[in-house]
């Protein structure tokens, strides 16, 4: 094992050093493999769009209803259909997943670099779905939760942060633009899966089935193919690499030290982040899972040009035609949520991170708090454009916080770091859906329905928000005594020269130019069909 560790003609295809870049790569084809990744698993966002057909499995034209049914019942249930509630259940698990999987195996992806963990991101996400389908076909919710948001939610953590550090690595000079583009994928994944999800179902659906489980089983090969191309194509730079001509700014917002990985969670700035995190996800994460039912069952019939007619009173054709709309307002937040992950992200490059989180959660808690109330049975546009605002904040901080752990820690551990503080959003995946169909449900039993069901909800994510922005004011430099000394960047910005490892497996020192082109185009094709999608249905949705 040590004799082939050390020998360059016989380690393994996806050793890490395999994947060390040589002289002359061309850093821009590292964000088109982040993107095939973050692209397939953000469908993960995007699933509010089965809750509604896969509520409605067995009884088809409307819901085989258990009034008796408790969660434990509707786990092996096969005659009584599931609820919207029993289902939200799955897209808790893909996050609390997530983040477990990124803290637990965030050390391990820095020792074996992200090829490794991309291609085990990319058989768990797609093997999940493929035991999610199995699922959906007999029926068992508890396969639905084990495929498709434990297996899934695995692929899911490690595809999340498998590119995260290795673009902080190769844009040192612009680290909020890199994880920008990290991550903005994952805010993207709905845009593209949602309206793709639509389509299969329909085409799909039967008098006896409504087309689900066929649907996730060919999500499941499209996202294997992108997902490994993906994964395979990650490299990290050399020992000492930093851009021609860069020098780290001497600055007290960006760190020119290391805090080691073990010292990071000693620190109260890990745990204030951590906070501020949990609480700007608690805030949308709920809400956005809901996007869909949220609009319908709030607009009802204005959806559809049927003013006078309430989303109780619809019946197959109406359910279809806003459901359609639904998906077009998840790809619309989508939309805003892969905008606002560059955007800023990279704007934080600028503003730093500090004063950029102080904005997106002082905003967000207005706009919650104060606007989506008020235009609660308003005009469907300015609705829409609040929860799009909204959306674009909830991606920001999102593509914000690992630029913001590399100011405070330094990157040597940046990766794992993320990881670790990711729990933030396993912890919230669970919070901010439980709060939000706690609500809901107690709102429905009351007798409450529209907006009347989702007015306490906005206050509540408001009430977050603005806890969210008072303890981002708190976080200061971190403690001296937790310092390592000189960061990699800093060492590497002394060096001579760059260095190369010059491994079998590198890029060749002049690589075609032909294959950046190509690797744009292969992510630019879906993410502009996901556009033009988007646009197409919120012209409809708008019109």
């Amino acid at each position: 094992m040590e004799k082939a560790a050390n020998s360059g003609a016989t380690v393994g295809f996806l050793d890490k050093s395999r994947s060390v870049a040589r002289p002359g790569f061309n850093r821009w084809l590292v964000p088109p493999c982040a993107l095939a990744m973050h692209l397939c698993i953000g469908m993960a966002y995007g699933f509010s769009v089965f809750w509604l057909p896969l509520s409605r499995a067995i009884g088809i034209s409307e819901p085989a209803t258990c009034h008796d049914m408790t969660l434990v019942d509707a786990l092996t249930t096969t005659t009584c259909d599931w609820r919207v509630s029993d289902l939200v259940w799955t897209y808790s698990i893909f996050f609390v997943v997530l983040g477990a999987a990124a803290a637990l195996w965030g050390g391990w992806l820095e020792r074996v670099g992200p090829r490794k963990a991309g291609v085990v991101a990319s058989c768990c996400w797609s093997g999940g779905l493929l035991l999610g389908a199995l699922g959906v076909y007999l029926h068992q919710l508890w396969l639905l939760w084990l495929g498709t948001g434990l297996i899934g939610g695995i692929g899911l953590g490690l595809g999340y942060i498998s590119p995260v550090s290795t673009l902080i690595k190769w844009f040192p000079d612009r680290r909020g633009m890199a994880t920008g583009m990290a991550i903005m994928g994952f805010g993207g994944g709905a845009m593209i899966g949602s309206p793709l999800a639509t389509i299969l179902m329909e085409r799909f659906a039967t008098a006896s089935q409504v087309g689900v489980w066929q649907t996730l089983l060919v999500l499941a090969v499209l996202y294997f193919a992108f997902t490994m191309a993906g994964a395979l194509g990650y490299r990290i730079p050399a020992p000492g690499w930093a851009p021609a001509g860069w020098t780290p700014p001497a600055t007290v917002a960006s760190s020119q030290f290391d805090v080691h990985l073990k010292d990071a969670h000693r620190t109260p700035q890990f745990w204030l982040i951590w906070l501020v995190l949990f609480l700007n996800v608690s805030a949308s994460i709920g809400i956005i899972g809901m996007a869909s039912p949220m609009l319908q069952e709030i607009f009802g019939g204005k959806l559809i040009a049927l003013p006078n007619m309430a989303f109780s009173e619809f019946g197959d054709a109406e359910r279809v035609a806003a459901g359609a709309i639904g998906a077009g307002f998840v790809g619309v937040i989508s939309l805003f949520s892969i905008g606002g992950r560059f955007l800023w992200a990279s704007s934080s490059d600028k503003l730093g991170r500090k004063l950029s989180y102080a904005v997106m959660t002082g905003l967000g808690a207005l706009l919650y708090g104060v606007a989506a109330p008020a235009l609660v049975g308003g005009p469907i546009a300015l609705y829409i454009l609040v929860f799009c605002i909204c959306a674009s904040m909830y991606g920001g901080g999102f593509a914000t916080v690992p630029a913001y752990l590399a100011d405070t820690f330094g990157t040597r551990f940046v990766g794992a770091i993320h990881g670790r503080l990711l729990t933030a959003w396993s912890t919230a995946g669970i919070v901010g859906p439980y709060l939000v169909t706690s609500i809901r449900d107690a709102r429905i039993a009351a007798g409450a329905q529209g907006g009347d069901v989702y007015q306490p909800i906005y206050w509540t994510l408001a009430g977050l928000l603005v806890a969210g922005f008072l303890l981002n004011l708190l976080i200061r430099p971190v403690n001296k005594r937790f310092h390592m000394g000189a960061s990699s960047e800093e060492r590497g910005s002394k060096s001579a020269a760059p260095k190369a490892l010059g491994l079998v497996g590198g890029e060749s020192v002049h690589p075609v130019h032909g294959r950046l082109a190509l690797a744009w185009i292969a992510v630019g094709i879906p993410i502009s069909w996901g556009v033009f999608e988007t646009i197409e249905k919120a012209t409809a949705l708008l019109s």
